[in-house]
């Protein structure tokens, strides 16, 4: 992507309550075999905390890439093979319709193949596997916890840290998840993760200029996805186009108009992301694996 194009946003948020869920996720680790992260399959190492690693350092870790059927099924895979690589176990989910979940309950027992041996040797035959899992907020962390318990047994909600104090929940099979509050990390150590972030509504795009955050996005559909824009909006994306030029002509497509000559990219802004938030873009994935 082009820098001469590409406006520099600087987003970064991390209250105080986060720094309280941070803590209590610390305080309970101890009490779980095993660590599961859900991410979004749409941005994964985007909307991967990295504190994570340093908390649960020494743990067996899975990682859940949720809303798989809103991102690009061929980098998805690609992904998969990378944190498998990486030495964790890794499922492929759409937490709404619950399609991957079944997949959870044998990818935990794999995963703690050694644990559950070393149960056996101790006479402990049948012991509860205990899962700690965690995410960032608005990664369908709740929705996929409830599908499944089979059951609404967390607390779901779009504000971060709705899920508050220890919340063990049974599913069946011997296994027990510990649902955790939402949190999100103090620094963001590229800029462009608050950025994806913002785009896929993990931060609420009210608190930044939305206008900016949509050009930007226009750069990235141009760069990896030129035909999501010519289906969806009907303009073919030139080389030398901003994101505000892309944004002008998808609301001269739409008359997105102000007056004579002049198109509403604010209204254009919020269509753009909108429309992406329901799947109308097409299945799209905003970052590949280095590898």
């Amino acid at each position: 992507m082009s820098d001469s194009t590409y406006e520099k946003m600087n987003i970064q948020w991390f209250p105080g309550h986060m720094a309280k869920a941070r803590r209590m996720i610390e305080d309970n680790l101890k009490l779980v075999d095993a660590v599961c992260e859900i991410i979004d399959a749409r941005i994964p190492e985007s909307s991967r905390n990295p504190d994570i690693d340093r908390i649960a350092a020494g743990k067996p870790r899975m990682l859940v890439l949720n809303r798989s059927d809103l991102a690009d099924p061929a980098i998805t895979e690609r992904w998969t093979e990378h944190y498998k690589r990486q030495g964790f176990a890794v499922i492929e989910t759409d937490a709404k319709s619950g399609k991957g979940i079944r997949a959870f309950g044998p990818a935990v027992r794999k995963l703690l193949e050694e644990k559950i041996r070393e149960f056996d040797a101790k006479g402990q035959s049948g012991r509860t596997l205990r899962v700690m899992v965690l995410g960032i907020p608005n990664v369908g962390k709740s929705t996929f916890i409830n599908k499944v318990a089979g059951r609404k047994a967390a607390i779901a909600g779009d504000k971060p840290g709705v899920t508050r104090g220890r919340q063990w929940i049974s599913i069946g099979g011997g296994l027990e998840l510990l649902d955790t509050p939402g949190i999100l990390w103090p620094k963001f150590d590229r800029p462009e993760v608050g950025e994806l972030l913002a785009i896929t509504n993990a931060i609420k795009s009210d608190i930044i200029d939305r206008e900016t955050l949509a050009a930007n996005f226009m750069l990235r559909l141009r760069d990896y996805y030129p035909d999501a824009l010519k289906m969806r909006y009907k303009f073919s994306p030139a080389p030398e186009d901003s994101g505000f030029d892309m944004l002008e002509k998808a609301a001269a497509k739409r008359g997105f108009l102000i007056s004579k000559g002049e198109y509403d990219i604010e209204r254009m802004a919020n269509t753009l992301l909108n429309e992406y938030h329901e799947g109308k873009l097409g299945r799209l994935t905003l970052e590949v694996p280095d590898d």
